[in-house]
């Protein structure tokens, strides 16, 4: 499949009550909006979707990146179902990146000159957190995958830590970070990366829901 002739990536962002949609071509054009849709997202994500894209229109896509997760369980699914079935009608990659690695880019956008770790975390269920570390050079590096911890065992992981970090307490407005996920996914498709819609899979900290969705696809 050639992209040749389709300039623009769309990004979803479901994780959160805030819808956030971004669409870009890399050169100048980009576009990008958040709605605090909360209970009433999954009934209309579709809709606001529909109007976000135009101008431009589906054929001129040439990949989708969607928030994985962490997040709401209900949101999650919605985007990353939402992304698959577009991705694969219309044969594009599906870049599926972590909520908190969209986080961690925005941040190191923020802040050009940040040469430390971000170790970020976010409330989970039960009292444990959803926690990753990131790291950064012309990409970002993954320097503690996206994991499920009780505060502490986390506490302890960043005393043990060996490189210096900033700590980032990710709570609310994750919408506004659909541009981060648009930029790396763009990122990653520069360097000839073309993840099939097949493999883009939510993150819960669940895995018995990650199998249900793997066995069951979308």
């Amino acid at each position: 499949m050639q992209f040749d002739s389709r300039e623009y990536g769309l990004a979803l962002h479901t994780s959160s009550p805030e819808l956030g949609l971004a669409v870009s071509n890399f050169s100048g054009k980009i576009r990008s909006q958040t709605w605090n849709l909360g209970r009433d997202l999954s009934v209309q994500l579709h809709q606001y979707l529909a109007e976000f894209i135009q101008p431009q229109t589906w054929s001129d896509l040439k990949f989708i990146a969607v928030a994985k997760g962490p997040g709401s369980f209900t949101g999650t699914r919605m985007g990353v179902v939402t992304a698959r079935i577009l991705a694969q009608q219309l044969e594009i990659p599906l870049f599926s990146i972590s909520t908190l690695a969209a986080i961690a880019w925005q941040t190191f956008q923020k802040d050009s000159i940040l040469s430390d770790n971000l170790a970020l975390q976010m409330q989970a269920q039960r009292g444990q957190f959803f926690v990753a570390i990131y790291g950064k050079q012309e990409n970002l590096i993954e320097c503690l995958p996206d994991t499920v911890m009780s505060l502490e065992t986390w506490q302890t992981t960043l005393e043990t830590w060996k490189n210096p970090y900033k700590l980032v307490k990710v709570s609310g407005g994750l919408g506004n970070s659909a541009i981060s996920l648009l930029e790396l996914a763009n990122l990653n498709f520069q360097q000839g990366n073309s993840p099939h819609w097949s493999e883009a899979l939510p993150f819960y900290g669940q895995h018995p829901v990650e199998n249900y969705i793997t066995k069951n696809g979308t």
